[in-house]
């Protein structure tokens, strides 16, 4: 079960697996995280590094390690990880692996709206969508190709997953597109005559009524009909979202 935690910006975990190594200071902290590559999956904000230290000294995770000066260059503060920042290290990535935390992708969002789209335009759009994963994730495997020779394969495990998310995304956008394409989509009709006449389906009207007397909720505007995307719809368990939990 996920603990609400006392910080809860990714950054500061990369930044204590980092201290986990050697301490280091801010400056070297970035370094190496953009020699690892990490941007590319930890939104990264350079310059509120020096905050995210700040806070997490705050909190007892990390503490002064010492002073380092080389040659004529001012002196740098060398930040270590304390006994609390490797026990929160430890369990705040064992939460992120093990439990599966609700997230609000932005692509999810946009087909639970997208019945607001004309069909047509809808699919011109969902094409555009998966061509371009599918150059992303050709570009991912050739990156994996050409480190797989140089790296150990744990130290790519990330760009795997991305490549095969990007692969598995774009697999379904074909699939709902031929649905699309060959009128095999239920409910296609109604939606595209929506669109083209302006009036609300009666099976859309039929829908929102069963589902306004399931559960009492308020008339809505005689003759309006569904949003489309707003519609209610059968709830779907899912795990608790860790920032929904008290401390």
């Amino acid at each position: 079960m996920a603990t609400r935690r006392k910080l809860s910006n990714p950054l500061a975990l990369a930044v204590m697996v980092l201290l986990g190594e050697r301490p280091m200071h801010p400056y070297e902290i970035a370094r190496v995280l953009r020699q690892r590559g990490k941007e590319h999956s930890i939104k990264i904000n350079y310059g509120s590094l020096y905050t995210v230290v700040q806070n997490l000294e705050k909190h007892g995770f990390v503490e002064v390690a010492g002073v380092q000066r080389q040659g004529n260059r001012p002196e740098r503060t060398l930040y270590g990880l304390t006994d609390a920042g490797r026990t929160e290290t430890h369990d705040w990535l064992a939460d992120l692996v093990a439990v599966p935390a609700k997230e609000y992708p932005a692509f999810e969002v946009a087909l639970s709206l997208i019945a607001a789209l004309h069909p047509d335009e809808a699919m011109e759009l969902l094409t555009e969508r998966a061509a371009a994963q599918e150059v992303q994730a050709a570009a991912l495997r050739g990156v994996l190709a050409k480190l797989g020779a140089e790296l150990p394969r744990l130290f790519l495990v990330e760009t795997e997953y991305q490549a095969h998310m990007l692969e598995a995304e774009a697999a379904w956008i074909r699939a709902l597109l031929d649905e699309l394409t060959s009128g095999g989509l239920p409910g296609l009709d109604e939606w595209r005559s929506w669109h083209d006449t302006g009036q609300t389906p009666d099976d859309w009207e039929r829908f929102e009524e069963q589902f306004r007397d399931a559960d009492a909720g308020p008339a809505s505007v005689p003759g309006t009909g569904p949003a489309p995307g707003t519609g209610p719809r059968p709830a779907t368990p899912t795990a608790p979202d860790p920032e929904d939990r008290p401390a």
